[in-house]
């Protein structure tokens, strides 16, 4: 199987589950380009659709065999599209709290005082100089810690290894032109056209208190368009499940893998 982090995060974030999924199963993590310990050149389209073709890659040449893809947040949008293109390349396709916008969410904001918010926004958003102000106060440690304690329900695994492995990589050379880049990171492809296209059993994984993407609301819509392989695990936890409740998460995990037709 191949694991794939979200936004900000690396490889670093399954530190809990590659040991216990590497006893039974083949493990592979990678770092998305711009990520962890990855190159961050410029000029790069960073986005959805640059990463699916990392996965593609990096199942084609380094694994050569149907992979399992798994992705947190970002990573899931990334694994799943990565899973709909790779065909019977893949096995099989598991979301964590998985991020992207399905096709009736991607409509543009109307009236003149949605329009004048949105150019605004972005206005101020696509000024160096405040993107730079706001890259320098994201990275610094106690801002991260923040972050997290928003994010994870019970905060016991919020340690200073993880934030410093989130910090780390903020401190690369090309750190902050891939920051820069995600105030114009287009949308990519909608998750229901992802659903129809993908032709392997998927694993809907939730940890339903997540504040950042609604988990509770999103998974209505994610019901009514995954495909019918599909089984759903929900966890009492936040954004990042598998760092968070891992034994659980590992948990559900095997038990599905076990029930893949091949495994």
């Amino acid at each position: 199987m191949l694991l794939v982090h979200g936004f900000g995060a690396s490889t670093d974030h399954w530190r809990y589950n590659i040991p216990a999924l590497g006893e039974r199963h083949e493990v592979h993590a990678v770092d998305l380009l711009g990520f962890g310990r990855s190159a961050k050149p410029e000029g790069l389209p960073y986005g959805g659709g640059l990463w699916r073709d990392q996965l593609v890659a990096y199942v084609r040449e380094r694994i050569g065999r149907p992979t399992v893809l798994v992705g947190n947040s970002l990573g899931g949008f990334a694994a799943l599209a990565a899973g709909a293109a790779l065909g019977d390349e893949a096995a099989g396709v598991v979301l964590i709290n998985a991020a992207g916008p399905f096709s009736d969410e991607q409509a543009e904001p109307s009236g003149w005082g949605a329009i004048t918010k949105r150019t605004i926004g972005a206005a101020l958003l696509r000024s160096p100089v405040l993107q730079r102000l706001l890259f320098e106060n994201l990275r610094r440690p106690a801002t991260i810690r923040r972050t997290l304690n928003q994010v994870y329900i019970d905060r016991t695994n919020v340690d200073e290894a993880l934030v410093e492995a989130i910090r780390r990589p903020s401190l690369d050379p090309g750190a902050f032109g891939v920051f820069r880049t995600v105030f114009d990171i287009p949308r990519g492809q909608p998750l229901d056209e992802l659903f129809a296209q993908l032709q392997v059993p998927l694993l809907l994984l939730w940890g339903i208190r997540d504040p950042w993407i609604n988990a509770a609301g999103r998974r209505a819509a994610f019901q009514r368009h995954s495909p019918a392989a599909t089984t759903e695990v929900v966890l009492d936890a936040g954004h990042c499940p598998h760092d968070e409740v891992p034994a659980q998460v590992n948990a559900a995990l095997l038990e599905w893998l076990a029930s893949l037709p091949d495994a």
